[in-house]
């Protein structure tokens, strides 16, 4: 048996901006230590945040000067890569002794991407993925990534990569990254949908890998969205820990903040391919061939 134990950390971006929300973060380093977490992963666009509710004053063919200056605001919030935040984030990895998949806001000159950091157990930024299609309303204010970003990691638990929310619905992603050989498939996501559970399980029983799906919680907030429920969450989490035969091991969990914890035995990945390898013996390359642009497109 190859033991590993990992984790996703339920958590919301702070309404104070990154600076609290990162404080908020490195507020977990014990329990993490504690808990033996050898792979963490945090949800989509903790850092710099999701303006779930936010339409920077945008209509087709119109924008008003209250628009930019909210998302000057919100450009203000993200965070270079390298920088400050990642050096506090490799740090919090190399002293718990943990990899670590983070969801951002990254920050490249004017342009904003969804971004997932890659922390190895060294406290190393060791690779980062763009969310390649921001899901509608995103599209206004992140741009896309492409190929260059298709990013696997080496760990002390197995070979991790991770598909950003939405993502997970794009079935020729998700090929491609199974292609890899993914032991761990890391899900940064703010889908506190229904749904969303049933999707782990099947990328989990499609692949034959763990899942590790963190989801952003936010509580209800209150005035500041016209019209939303007083006593309703922004975000309600669903954090979930799925085995390779798409069994939930751990979660979900609704309504707080928590760190989700599961001990795995990293040989179910084998045992679960057994009877199917999609991108292996399950494979007809004589048949179907996909083909991937991995370069930039800069």
């Amino acid at each position: 048996m190859r033991r590993a134990t990992i984790a996703a950390l339920q958590i919301g971006s702070q309404p104070e901006g990154s600076a609290a929300t990162l404080d908020r973060i490195l507020g977990y380093s014990s329990s993490i230590r504690n808990a033996g977490a050898q792979l963490v992963v945090v949800p989509e666009a903790t850092l710099g945040g999701y303006p779930k509710g936010a339409d920077f004053g945008a209509r087709v063919g119109y924008r008003t000067p209250e628009g930019r200056e909210a998302f000057l605001k919100y450009w203000r919030e993200a965070i270079d890569v390298p920088g400050p935040q990642t050096d506090a984030l490799g740090e919090l990895a190399r002293n718990t002794g943990t990899a670590l998949v983070v969801g951002v806001i990254e920050r490249d000159t004017t342009t904003l991407y969804c971004t997932a950091l890659f922390f190895n157990a060294r406290g190393g930024l060791a690779g980062k993925h763009r969310k390649l299609v921001p899901t509608a309303s995103e599209r206004l204010i992140w741009g896309q990534g492409d190929g260059s970003t298709l990013y696997a990691m080496d760990t002390d638990v197995g070979r991790i990569g991770a598909a950003i929310c939405w993502e997970n619905y794009m079935p020729l992603l998700r090929t491609a990254m199974y292609a890899k050989g993914l032991d761990i498939w890391c899900a940064p996501t703010v889908d506190e949908r229904d749904i969303w559970q049933t999707s782990m399980r099947h990328i989990a029983y499609e692949g034959r890998l763990f899942v590790i799906s963190a989801c952003q919680y936010q509580p209800p907030p209150g005035s500041a969205i016209p019209d939303w429920p007083l006593d309703r969450p922004l975000i309600r989490g669903g954090s979930v820990i799925v085995s390779p035969l798409g069994e939930v091991l751990a979660g979900p969990i609704y309504g707080r903040e928590e760190l989700l914890v599961a001990t795995v035995d990293l040989d179910d990945v084998v045992r679960g391919r057994y009877d199917l390898d999609v991108t292996g013996h399950y494979a007809r390359p004589d048949v179907f061939t996909l083909t991937v642009d991995e370069g930039s497109s800069k």
